[in-house]
């Protein structure tokens, strides 16, 4: 039976969506779960009540703020004593536009912050930590479009999601014979504020989708729970699709 009872795990945005899933099932099994949200609010709250988080188990970073993740690393730490395991969720969904020059401009900075740079923060300050304590386990959330690419207007969110790939395996080739695990999780559409929510939109992304819909919340939060749990260290490295079979490498 999965158990991750004595892991304290960190997992960004996980105020809703595939985070809050995550979150659900993995204070289920057992684990202390830390979770993050960019700031106050009712979603976080929320769910700090329904899991009966405690203060330090709640943390509040701005990861567009230069400096974000590695202070939310610290603070983690400094709170909880420890942490075991962090999960790269939090991720933004913003437009690149080729036909507008400012918006391309802004899109691709706070793209960068939040997607590429807050997580790679993340993972170095997490790695120093797991040095030092014997080891660690990181997930680092993608998508399918590091593979395929995305729309004509989303070249920046398909590209920050490939160098997260890049770091993922990086890490796992280097840290993995200081058990240090590094895993990816690609999923396609989510039943989250990032899919599709028009509805002529939502039947051309179902259409894609072999499975006949978009995958859920607790579908990603499983199979993060399944990876966390080291019943297969071996699959360090590995990027795992959640894409119900719209795209196949």
């Amino acid at each position: 039976m999965t158990t991750l009872s004595g892991k304290t795990i960190l997992i960004t945005g996980a105020s809703r969506g595939i985070g809050a899933a995550a979150a659900r099932i993995c204070a289920g099994l057992g684990a202390r779960v830390i979770a993050h949200a960019s700031g106050k609010g009712e979603a976080i709250q929320a769910l700090a009540k329904e899991l009966n988080l405690e203060p330090a188990q709640i943390a509040l970073e701005d990861l567009s703020v230069a400096g974000a993740g590695a202070r939310l690393v610290a603070t983690a730490i400094k709170n909880n004593g420890h942490l075991d395991a962090i999960v790269n969720n939090a991720g933004i969904y913003l437009s690149t536009p080729l036909k507008d020059a400012a918006a391309w401009d802004q899109g691709w900075v706070k793209t960068l912050a939040v997607n590429v740079q807050a997580p790679a923060d993340i993972c170095r300050a997490a790695v120093t930590h797991f040095r030092a304590k014997g080891g660690g386990r990181i997930i680092n959330l993608t998508s399918r479009a590091a593979y395929r690419g995305d729309g004509e207007d989303f070249a920046g969110y398909a590209a920050s999601k490939a160098a997260i790939n890049a770091i993922t395996k990086t890490l796992a080739r280097a840290l993995s014979g200081e058990n240090i695990l590094v895993y990816a999780i690609a999923p396609g559409w989510v039943e989250t504020r990032m899919a599709p929510q028009d509805i002529e939109a939502r039947k051309g992304a179902i259409k894609e989708i072999p499975i006949g819909r978009v995958a859920q919340p607790e579908e990603v939060g499983e199979m993060i729970a399944f990876l966390l749990s080291d019943v297969c260290p071996s699959a360090t490295g590995s990027t795992f699709d959640i894409n119900g079979a719209s795209y196949v490498r």
